[in-house]
């Protein structure tokens, strides 16, 4: 039976929230999983960490870590130096998630988050992660992560936008903790058919992320969700199924995501957490 979560910026428009709040709230609302950016933990006492993990775990919810790369960590640059401080930061991310006994790390988590101000070549830009992610697979290894390449959208990243460039990456790293997660939202920019493309991917889907195609919960768009749904029972993925919805604008969660506008009409807190009840109902009878 997959899990499900929800991404919590769906509620704030900064990265680093009230952890205690929040857990509190999608384990009364009914979900299994809550994610959220892992870079904040960087800057959390071992203390702090032990803390949200035993309120996680006492309330029934996993945690699971996104990150979107500063370029100044781009382990694909071009710029030696900045590889290797991008393979020194998310060696120290893994260390932290793994204090938390957390066992995914996704995102755009191989790369610089956007697209490189500078000219490029995109081969290179994938030789030069996948050498890096090589190195990295072994540290996931020794703590147990799985490490999620998820393709995005080409505005948001330039090395993986499609279910096979993702597939691609992984297959090149050839590491067992290294496998593919898929977006819907990204899915519905750049794939042909979406359906094929989880298809394709098949056993080493590793996670998987669903908003509609306007970023608003699964079926408030035009996304076909019977498709999706029926293409996941296909390949048989019993892994984590986290929504990512962005609705509000401002902040610099508004901003890095490009949210100009509120995209519904409601975004007081009682609001959100009465559509955050909604898009779980519909997961679940869409897995139904």
């Amino acid at each position: 039976m997959n899990k499900l979560g929800i991404f919590i910026n769906f509620w704030e428009n900064s990265w680093t929230v009230d952890y205690e709040k929040y857990i509190k709230k999608v384990a009364k609302i009914g979900f299994d999983v809550l994610e959220f950016q892992a870079q904040p933990l960087l800057n959390f006492s071992d203390d702090k960490l032990k803390f949200i993990k035993s309120l996680a775990d006492d309330n029934g919810i996993e945690l699971t870590y996104s990150l979107g790369l500063d370029k100044y960590y781009d382990i694909s640059s071009y710029d030696d130096d900045t590889r290797k401080r991008g393979e020194k930061y998310l060696t120290d991310i893994m260390t932290q998630v793994s204090k938390m006994d957390g066992k995914i790390i996704s995102g755009v988590s191989y790369a610089g988050w956007g697209v490189p101000n500078y000219e490029f070549e995109k081969e290179r830009l994938f030789e030069n992660s996948v050498s890096i992610m090589k190195r990295l697979a072994k540290v996931a290894e020794d703590y147990d992560i799985t490490y999620g390449i998820e393709a995005v959208n080409r505005f948001e990243g330039v090395v993986c936008n499609t279910a096979k460039e993702a597939l691609d990456y992984v297959n090149a790293v050839d590491n067992k903790k290294v496998g593919v997660l898929l977006d819907t939202y990204h899915m519905n920019i750049e794939e042909n058919n979406i359906g094929d493309a989880i298809r394709l991917v098949g056993d080493k889907l590793v996670g998987f992320h669903t908003g509609d195609n306007n970023r608003l919960a699964p079926g408030r768009g035009h996304i076909d969700w019977k498709e999706i749904f029926g293409a996941l029972k296909e390949i048989n993925y019993q892994g984590r199924i986290v929504s990512e919805p962005f609705v509000k604008m401002g902040g610099e969660v508004g901003r890095d995501i490009y949210v100009w506008r509120n995209l519904i009409d409601d975004v007081s807190e009682e609001a959100l957490d009465k559509e955050a009840k909604y898009l779980l109902d519909f997961t679940k009878d869409m897995i139904k």
